[in-house]
């Protein structure tokens, strides 16, 4: 099987595939970003996408492209995170029924968001633990739909690169964050197929860095627990499709601790007025690292893949890292 099994044609097949019911997304200028970096620099605002995040892209192509889909009991999925308010939020437009294993960790907004967009929710100990249940709901007749490692949700994705490569056509460098390696395998397709000297880049953050360790051992490895803060990211493991596509595509996976996401957070809610979740403000921080690769002509792109972040959890990471606070420094 070749793991790299999506082709830009697939992209673009999907994005005549979801067209009407996704946004297409702003990539817009940071002037402010721009004179810090040193370098000119543009945020993709897929925060402001259906659900909040891009996931609905992956979903809305798995589910229009998979007839068996009306003959199941309903659809099922895995996620603490965008994935379970995407299939939600997709599986209602549709007219499915949907069920999400969520992790007991799920943080309150993500729960009440998806409860929202109609799903039930049926709760277990970790992420592991609800993966290993998909295959007895599969046995009783429902559509499973994973999070990453699925050919249908990467090439939907990679409709939010079609995006980026088409607004910043002189693109030298995107940044994208990594959870499962969905999103960048996708996104780095549909712009390395028209632009092959981009240089992608990815984000983790330290306690939810499933590809760094995957990259470093050469295969998945399994986390025991997800520590950071930014539940998004937290893949119990990366997949060996993803992972060949990181290592085909990807310049580097740039390594981001907590208090710098969440500095970040308050800086391009501050500069570029977007609230941001943890997994997305990390681009930031990666191109702070970044600096001495970026020149004056360089144009790099920041994905803002989420903004799910609830207020009272802004204030507990500004308390906990003590930003703000005279001692912080």
């Amino acid at each position: 099987m070749d793991l790299l099994d999506v082709t830009h044609d697939h992209i673009l097949q999907a994005r005549e595939r979801i067209r009407q019911h996704v946004k297409r997304t702003a990539t817009v200028p940071s002037q402010t970003l721009s004179r810090w970096l040193g370098a000119n620099v543009f945020l993709k605002l897929e925060l402001f996408q259906k659900t909040g995040s891009f996931k609905v892209r992956g979903v809305f192509n798995k589910l229009l492209s998979t007839p068996d889909a009306r003959n199941a009991r309903g659809i099922v999925a895995v996620s603490g995170g965008n994935h379970a308010q995407a299939v939600a939020y997709a599986s209602a437009a549709l007219g499915y029924k949907a069920l999400i294993l969520m992790p007991r960790t799920t943080p309150a907004n993500y729960v009440a968001a998806t409860r929202g967009y109609g799903a039930e929710i049926e709760f277990a100990e970790s992420a592991r633990h609800a993966f290993d249940r998909i295959s007895s709901y599969q046995n009783e007749g429902w559509l499973p739909i994973h999070p990453y490692d699925d050919p249908l949700v990467i090439a939907g994705q990679g409709t939010a690169g079609l995006e980026i490569i088409e607004d910043v056509p002189d693109a030298t460098d995107v940044i994208v964050s990594i959870g499962g390696g969905g999103f960048i395998s996708g996104v780095a397709t549909a712009i390395k197929s028209v632009k092959p000297g981009v240089r992608m880049w990815g984000v983790e953050t330290i306690g939810a860095d499933a590809m760094s360790q995957a990259l470093q051992c050469g295969h998945p490895v399994e986390l025991t627990t997800i520590t950071s803060i930014a539940k998004t990211l937290g893949a119990p493991s990366v997949s060996v499709r993803t992972l060949a596509y990181t290592k085909h595509l990807v310049q580097r996976v740039i390594l981001v601790p907590d208090r710098d996401a969440v500095r970040a957070i308050e800086c391009l809610l501050e500069r570029a007025k977007v609230l941001t979740e943890p997994a997305a403000a990390c681009t930031w921080s990666a191109a702070e690292q970044l600096r001495d690769t970026l020149g004056s002509s360089s144009n790099v792109v920041l994905v803002l893949c989420g903004g799910n972040l609830a207020i009272e959890d802004l204030c507990r990471y500004r308390s906990q890292f003590q930003i703000g606070e005279k001692s912080a420094d």
